[in-house]
């Protein structure tokens, strides 16, 4: 039972953390874009980001070795093995070590392109290379010196990490809003980032030495020790064909977008996305904090509790998207006419698309942590299949549909593989009972936000308020939205689903 409390307030305290520094870079980021716009110029802003997305493929070499890593870790976290875990950390360190020496030989041979890929540029080589080299020194930083904070991940103190990481990030902007406000200077801004960089690095590793006094990791052995953890790049080769899977995706939808329909089309798109995406963030941080508590739940041997928490988890996700969903659909049309103007609304079977594809996604994850924790990542086959079926339908819808066609295509994919296969291989594998069960819990829930979702809507038809007059009316109708469906969703859940019950009585009991 202790064990059982600790992970329910590690992961409340994991969700609270997430949440309270979202909202305050998401205001902070508001701002500061506004002023590194003003004082330093679009081409600078585009420049460090297109400099930052270049080193973001260099650290696609990472591999997947971090969740590996951390899955490794859950057992001898729940054992208190401190042998082990420095012993795995070890091989961690080793493995991160000779990542960086990687990304700094492709870092050095990108450099050479540079001149070739900012050609025609108002800025001189000078800042483009320093500016390179300041982000790329940044990057290298978590591969030689951070390695360790993976422990604070799998030992549910993640809240340390983020609580450090963001709040020498805020101070980080604060002071680049101040330098280019009062000196305009490109070499400062870069400076300062590449200055926080390395302070962090230096209170982070204290930290953790805080927390863990008797953690003492010698990356010297890593190679021998390397050898008694085969499963670490076992794990790592399955994680890396998931993680090269999702991001393919993810690169190509404004590509075929802009293939079958328009460029304009895409900035279109882009509207609606830049909404769901913010949404879809905030709800992640907060859901997955429940990560490596599941971890932990597993590594305890439990199957009954194990799969009745799984039940807690579904529910929350279904209630969570179908507020999400219901109130997305009633207010982005309003809300997209006050901001931009009613000439950038999309057709509303492309929210509907948006929004299946949001509710997939967003529903998934409780079945992605109990995989990640019993380590069933050696399907390797399935995100290959979900790439091509994506592909395939997004090019062939594409042709025929258009905007709709390419997003059917991560409609098809994600129901296929991520709703009907993910469950399957999580319920044979990790449970080892039958998928009818998760099938018959799963309509259910289908079945049960549908319902709230039309009665919902009956009640606010009931209500004469139009939220696309002015913000006004919009933030009224938003309230009075938000709080209609929560109430039904609730009700209905609580009176017809275990899962909710479990869940709200140990929130209670907290």
């Amino acid at each position: 039972m202790p064990q059982q409390e600790s992970r329910v307030k590690k992961s409340l305290l994991n969700a609270r953390v997430n949440l309270i520094f979202y909202f305050l870079t998401l205001i902070l980021s508001f701002f500061s874009r506004k002023i590194f716009l003003d004082t330093l110029g679009a081409d600078f802003v585009g420049l460090t980001g297109t400099l930052q997305n270049l080193l973001g493929f260099l650290n696609l070499a990472e591999l997947g070795i971090g969740s590996a890593i951390g899955y490794v870790l859950y057992k001898p976290l729940f054992e208190h093995d401190e042998g082990k875990i420095n012993e795995i950390i070890s091989v961690f360190g080793y493995l991160y070590r000779w990542i960086g020496f990687i990304i700094l030989g492709a870092g050095l041979i990108l450099a050479c392109f540079l001149p070739l890929i900012f050609p025609d540029t108002q800025f001189e080589m000078g800042i483009i290379f320093f500016a390179y080299f300041a982000f790329l020194a940044s990057s290298l930083i978590g591969y030689f010196a951070n390695y360790k904070q993976t422990l604070l991940g799998a030992d549910q103190k993640n809240y340390v990490v983020t609580a450090y990481f963001q709040t020498g990030n805020i101070v980080k902007v604060l002071i680049q809003m101040a330098s280019a406000y009062y000196t305009g200077s490109y070499y400062l801004w870069v400076v300062i980032e590449l200055v926080f960089g390395i302070i962090y690095s230096i209170i982070l590793n204290w930290k953790i030495n805080q927390v863990y006094p008797w953690l003492r990791s010698e990356v010297r052995l890593g190679k021998q020790l390397f050898k008694k953890y085969p499963e670490v790049m076992k794990y790592t080769r399955q994680l890396f064909v998931h993680k090269i899977g999702g991001f393919t995706q993810w690169q190509t939808t404004p590509f075929l977008i802009y293939a079958f329909v328009s460029l304009q089309t895409v900035a279109y798109y882009g509207n609606y996305t830049i909404i769901v995406e913010k949404i879809n963030t905030f709800i992640s941080n907060f859901l997955g904090s429940t990560g490596a508590g599941v971890g932990n739940l597993i590594a305890e041997g439990n199957k009954s509790k194990e799969y009745r928490v799984f039940w807690e988890l579904v529910v929350i996700r279904f209630f969570v998207s179908g507020i999400i969903m219901f109130s997305i659909y009633m207010l982005i049309e309003p809300f997209i006419s006050l901001w931009l103007g009613a000439e950038y609304i999309l057709p509303r079977a492309v929210l509907i698309i948006i929004l299946i594809n949001f509710f997939l996604n967003l529903t998934r994850g409780a079945t992605d942590q109990f995989l990640y924790g019993h380590g069933l990542f050696y399907d390797t086959w399935s995100p290959v299949v979900e790439a091509a079926i994506y592909i395939t339908v997004a090019i062939i819808g594409g042709h025929f549909l258009g905007l709709e066609g390419v997003l059917l295509g991560s409609t098809v994919s994600l129901s296929l593989v991520i709703g009907c296969w993910k469950p399957y291989f999580l319920f044979t594998k990790g449970f080892k009972i039958s998928i009818i069960k998760y099938w018959i819990g799963w309509w259910k829930y289908v079945f049960l936000i549908l319902l709230s979702g039309i009665l919902s809507y009956y009640f606010l038809s009931l209500i004469p308020i139009r939220p696309d007059e002015h913000w006004g009316t919009w933030i009224v109708y938003a309230i009075i939205t938000t709080t209609i469906i929560t109430l039904v969703e609730t009700t209905l859940l609580l009176l017809f689903t275990q899962g909710m019950r479990d869940f709200v009585r140990r929130i209670i009991k907290k």
